[in-house]
């Protein structure tokens, strides 16, 4: 029986037990789980392996979260909106002229952070070594005519969202997303997430065992489909992760180094409209934005209906993560959870290092989260 590390409060020993069940079923290699309430850490567990070669994984053991990265790019523009250097609304071409190409005059940053900009994959392809030079990115996506109209259907922008995101940031700032996200929002919430992680914190990073399929293989979609196409413009196996570059590299939407305790450390911010142990970020309003829905349908890409605000997915009938209608949530490639519960004041993340396969993660993490909010809804 694997040893669970950590604390959690007595209220919330549901999370301890769905979090031991996944090491018991022969589910986890190593992982991590964290509860905030009203911005007091309720839960911080870890157990299990750092690596196939038996370390352990230790209070402060950070790995590659994925996509979940988005929701810390999110926040990152969500805070320059709200202190007026960026207005979500405009389009994208009023600060980055080049991007106006071949019929994106008009596209926004909120669409871009809703996935309905159209432009979810690299045309030309790219490989996946070229995820580490930005410039190339940028002009990629800035040189290309949108896949449908934008804002009329989403398709997940699996990895084009954070180099269109960045370069927004680049253009208003002249510093890089990472930077940015570390200055202003990580480093005042002492939260340990990088997007960029400095050489100095390698000592502390854990292997990632990648799924048995690589990004672009989607089964049971068409050949010429969205989906493929945008997986198959930048084929990642999963194994990119375990090496320096991209841990080093700045990729917004994938590339972000963390654990649990970090992920939920950002969002317990937002969840408590947008102030943290008297470190104000952004406004409650500028919280808020998130809820702004930017498209309810199937998406393009991920195949499944997804109801997506402004840099978050929404709660649905699909999706009951929370109860509470200004909740939100986002996972990464291979199983990392978060939902960020406002009315409730509460944050709930799940990051482990062995992956499952498919892009809208797997019941570990899940039953963490519903774990998390049976024992909360029982203390209201």
């Amino acid at each position: 029986m694997t040893e669970i590390r950590g604390t959690c409060k007595p209220e919330l020993e549901a999370v301890r037990t769905a979090f031991a069940a996944n090491f018991d079923a022969g589910k986890e290699l190593g992982a991590s789980a964290s509860v905030t309430l009203h911005g007091e850490t309720v839960v911080d567990l870890w157990a299990g392996d750092r690596d196939l070669e038996g370390n352990p994984w230790e209070h402060d053991t950070i790995v590659n979260v994925w996509s979940t990265t988005k929701t810390m790019a999110a926040t990152t523009l969500l805070m320059l909106a709200d202190r007026g250097g960026l207005d979500l609304d405009a389009p994208i071409a009023d600060v980055w002229p080049e991007f106006a190409a071949n019929g994106k005059e008009q596209i926004t940053t909120a669409q871009v952070m809703g996935h309905t900009a159209g432009l979810p994959g690299f045309v030309p392809s790219i490989a996946a070594e070229d995820l580490y030079d930005h410039d190339l990115c940028a002009a990629n996506l800035a040189a290309q005519a949108p896949w449908w109209e934008p804002g009329t259907m989403s398709g997940y922008h699996l990895v084009t969202q954070g180099y269109l995101e960045g370069e927004i940031v680049r253009r208003i700032t002249g510093r890089t997303l990472g930077d940015v996200f570390r200055t202003e929002i990580a480093e005042p919430l002492g939260a340990d997430f990088s997007i960029g992680l400095p050489e100095s914190e390698e000592g502390r990073v854990g292997s990632v065992v990648p799924p048995e399929n690589p990004l672009g293989v989607v089964a049971g979609m068409e050949p010429g489909s969205i989906a493929v196409r945008a997986g198959l413009s930048v084929p990642v196996t999963g194994n990119e992760q375990n090496t320096r570059a991209w841990r080093a590299a700045e990729i917004p939407a994938a590339g972000g180094t963390s654990n649990a305790r970090g992920v939920a450390r950002v969002h317990a911010m937002l969840a408590n409209g947008g102030t943290l142990d008297g470190v104000r970020i952004m406004s409650p309003e500028g919280v808020d934005r998130i809820f702004v829905e930017q498209c309810h349908q199937t998406d393009a890409v991920l195949g499944v209906p997804m109801r997506l605000g402004t840099g978050f997915g929404l709660m649905s009938e699909l999706i009951p993560l929370s109860p509470n209608p200004r909740s939100c949530f986002w996972g990464g490639w291979g199983g990392s959870i978060c939902v960020v519960d406002v009315d409730a004041g509460v944050s709930i993340a799940y990051v482990m290092n062995k992956m499952a396969g498919g892009l809208v993660g797997d019941l570990r993490g899940a039953m963490i989260v519903l774990a998390a909010q049976g024992a909360l809804a029982a203390l209201a």
